[in-house]
């Protein structure tokens, strides 16, 4: 039985289904919830010797505002549900390892995600985090679409 759920966020409307899909599947099972999201590291590093546009403090500060706008809802929908939340922001550059090391990390003994469904060629080009987690996750993971 899954007792605490790890559900990603991008904030987009696909990602609020899988986060709508697993507070239900959470409230059903009584188990936790851990919604998270990712950001991107600072991309300036680079440029160390030269004045970047954005400091590293202005860029982690708007970073941290975003990822808080896009777990505001996900708090919201588990408190109006009466399920349990957690929330976690991880900064990296591949998502789908962040997902795996978050689950990884809370303790979660499955992961729920969305899927844009995409079939054949588009989907060999264009990849899918959700894709690269079921391929790399040793935790459960639940795709909605």
């Amino acid at each position: 039985m899954l007792t605490k759920i790890l559900v990603p966020t991008d904030g987009s409307e696909l990602s609020m289904k899988a986060v709508h899909g697993a507070i239900e599947l959470a409230r059903k099972l009584g188990s936790r919830l851990v919604g998270m999201t990712v950001t991107e590291p600072y991309p300036y590093e680079h440029m160390a010797g030269h004045t970047p546009i954005e400091s590293h403090a202005q860029y982690d500060a708007r970073m941290q505002q975003e990822a808080a706008a896009r777990l505001a809802p996900v708090r919201a929908a588990a408190a109006a549900a009466g399920v349990a939340v957690d929330t976690a922001v991880k900064s990296a550059v591949s998502p789908y390892e962040a997902i795996i090391a978050a689950a990884t990390e809370h303790g979660c003994d499955g992961i729920v995600m969305s899927s844009h469904g995409r079939r054949g060629l588009s989907a060999l080009l264009l990849g899918s985090e959700t894709q690269k987690v079921l391929t790399h996750s040793t935790i459960p993971v639940l795709v909605l679409r």
